[in-house]
């Protein structure tokens, strides 16, 4: 075989082993959330659960096979303070692997009643938000508030609802009240319209236990923030903006805090825009090669010491994050005893008008949901 025949013979080889080891490579999923809240004036304690549960939905969606890249975006409407023309409705945030800038956006929030109009919402998230174009995508909507969810003088639930199935989204609805007063039942006709699940809660109630613990996560988060080094234009502002959501989630309670620190341990926090240990671990940056102004934390160094301080950086955040990973399943055990062991719940009212807590709705109803598109957990 001559020089030319055997150039070719490679060339056409390439494909073929690039696809025989393309069965080894781990698959993965792609599920996008948008939380469309209602901040209308009576509507600050359903913002504040949403504040404190989401940490909770990270690190169990963490937990499932096929391993997802999650995005999150929010959405948000009833606020007088917005646009009229836009049926008081506002896209807040994009679609995002940047939990941090969702968080902060939750924190923004504020609350001025005005007309509620659901079902333009729903239209909002469906056509403003940048959903991903996989195929095999999860998309999810949960809309929540605690008016009548049939307001919009201009769109039907039917209309916006239908746009969303055809897009591939599925709409969950959490109504704020009990399921068997009026209302109720044009939320549970909305999530029957939208494929997804309907849930009537009370958002004032969402399940927090403290554990001894939560300590011990607090001194192995302040040793894996240590692991983070900034780079490039978003550095310095990814990470102040990473403390700033840590002193949020404190400031919410100990037990946000902890769960905070399980989610940024874990596989669907992602910080490759700004830190240089993540980036360089994914191949995004090479830091033999990066200008000395794109990376001040390692400027100084020849590039073999620059790849040698990215690697133990890495070794340490890994190790950390095990850790962390040993101390949440303790702290999982320690929630379960103690939900075993709670005095007994008074007697319940008729079936179906209880108000469940934000965790069962927003946590429990993104796992069945993801249980049934095939995720595993």
């Amino acid at each position: 075989m001559n020089l030319k025949s055997f150039a070719v013979a490679c060339a056409l080889l390439v494909p073929v082993l690039a696809a025989a080891d393309e069965p080894n490579r781990p698959r993965v999923r792609e599920i996008d959330v948008v939380l469309a809240l209602d901040t209308s004036s009576s509507m600050g304690p359903l913002i504040d659960a949403t504040r404190a549960k989401l940490w909770d939905v990270v690190t169990m969606l963490g937990k499932a096979q096929p391993r997802p890249v999650l995005r999150v975006g929010i959405v948000s409407y009833g606020n007088r303070g917005y646009d009229r023309a836009a049926g008081w409705v506002r896209a807040d945030l994009d679609l995002t692997t940047d939990l941090d800038a969702v968080y902060e956006r939750l924190f923004a929030l504020r609350t001025g009643g005005s007309e509620e109009y659901v079902a333009r919402a729903v239209q909002v998230a469906t056509r403003q938000l940048a959903w991903s174009k996989a195929q095999d995508a999860l998309r999810i909507v949960f809309v929540a508030g605690n008016e009548s969810a049939t307001q919009d003088p201009r769109v039907r639930l039917e209309d916006a609802l239908g746009e969303a199935r055809q897009r591939g989204i599925f709409v969950n609805s959490i109504y704020c009240g009990e399921a068997r007063k009026g209302e109720g039942n044009g939320w549970a006709r909305l999530a029957a319209l939208g494929k997804g699940q309907f849930a009537a809660i009370d958002q004032t109630r969402a399940v927090a236990i403290a554990t001894p613990h939560d300590d011990t996560l607090r001194r192995l988060g302040d040793e894996l923030n240590k692991t983070y080094l900034p780079y490039g234009a978003a550095g310095s502002a990814g990470l102040a903006n990473q403390a700033a959501q840590d002193k949020n989630a404190g400031e919410v309670s100990s037990t946000v805090a902890a769960t905070r620190i399980l989610a940024k341990a874990g596989p669907l926090y992602r910080t490759d825009n700004w830190d240089l240990v993540d980036a360089a671990t994914t191949g995004k940056v090479d830091v033999r090669s990066m200008p000395a102004a794109s990376a001040p934390a390692i400027a100084a160094l020849p590039p073999a010491e620059r790849v040698r301080v990215i690697e133990t950086k890495a070794r340490e955040r890994k190790d950390l994050q095990r850790r962390i990973e040993d101390v949440g399943a303790e702290r999982e055990r320690y929630i379960a005893d103690a939900h075993r062991h709670a005095a007994p719940a008074k007697p319940k009212k008729a079936a179906g008008s209880q108000p469940r807590s934000l965790d069962d709705a927003f946590v429990g109803g993104t796992k069945r949901i993801a249980e049934g598109a095939g995720f595993s957990f």
